[in-house]
């Protein structure tokens, strides 16, 4: 899942996929409220806020997701200076005397709230080996948001789930792709993206993501217009449903989302080249939204 990047007025460009790069509008934000909230809770008057804590426990989890064994604790911060401090604890007996599973205590900056699959990939690796691939991936990731580290973090509300719009329902479509394409093996949300405001024109947009962790695709409203064949939005959905057949690779300490196995398998679908025809059709009016 790539990030479409603006470009020229003369050179406009449809990306199927939003991707997993941690500053996607469409993604699912973890670190709302964060800043207000640990600011809150530096005065020590009340108990650690809510959005604190489920923001600790939900990167918890996904981190663990990547991890064979061990247990991680998360403290999220908003320190300036230090983004990642581990404090591996060897394994404990409790009182009974059984073993427990080691220990690792992670603080993190507030910026790895809502990171995506990959990165929370990479801080398990360098939680666990201390790898030096996972730390570049990391130290990538924090170059590219720094807006954290100063205090300015995204508001993005909650995502609906939403499958039937004005012209297309994505489950109907999501199903049957998922039986002929899939032998119904996957298993993920889908939702049509948020609204948007007055229609302008626009030097990109991003027409799909999918969510590792949250078995979630959301698709572009741009694509619920009566003028868009649904062969098309069949594509797209197709797209992002193969991102749940094909991992996402780390080469070279970069993010790698589309792999050469994955545009063949993407090659597969049936109108293939037809939807990249009717795609450089109609850019004008797809960017148009």
């Amino acid at each position: 899942m790539s990030e479409a990047l603006p470009l020229t007025p003369a050179a406009p460009h449809v990306d199927p996929c939003a991707g997993l790069h941690a500053s996607s509008s469409e993604g699912t934000s973890r670190a709302v409220g964060l800043v207000e909230a640990m600011r809150r809770a530096r005065k020590g008057t009340q108990p650690t806020p809510a959005e604190i804590t489920e923001a600790q426990e939900s990167l918890e989890r996904r981190i663990r997701a990547h991890m064979s064994k061990g247990r991680v604790q998360v403290t999220l911060t908003d320190n300036r200076y230090t983004m990642i401090s581990v404090r591996r604890v060897a394994r404990e007996r409790d009182k009974s005397g059984a073993r427990h599973e080691k220990r690792y205590e992670v603080r993190l900056h507030h910026m790895f709230a809502d990171a995506d699959p990959v990165i929370t990939r990479a801080l398990a690796k360098y939680v666990v080996d201390n790898d030096s691939d996972a730390s570049r991936v990391l130290g990538d990731f924090i170059d590219e948001n720094t807006e954290h580290v100063r205090g300015r973090a995204r508001r993005t509300p909650t995502q609906v789930i939403f499958t039937a719009g004005e012209n297309y329902d994505l489950r109907q479509i999501f199903d049957e792709l998922n039986e002929r394409y899939f032998d119904n093996k996957i298993d993920a949300s889908i939702t049509w993206g948020a609204r948007t405001g007055r229609p302008k024109r626009r030097n990109s947009i991003k027409m799909g993501s999918y969510s590792v962790e949250d078995r979630l695709i959301r698709i572009h409203r741009s694509l619920d217009r009566a003028f868009v064949p649904q062969f098309f939005v069949a594509w797209i959905v197709f797209h992002e449903m193969l991102h749940q057949v094909h991992d996402i690779r780390v080469k070279n300490g970069r993010r790698e989302f589309h792999s050469k196995e994955f545009y063949a398998d993407e090659a597969q679908f049936e109108r293939y080249d037809e939807a990249r025809m009717w795609e450089r059709q109609h850019l004008d009016a797809l960017l148009t939204y």
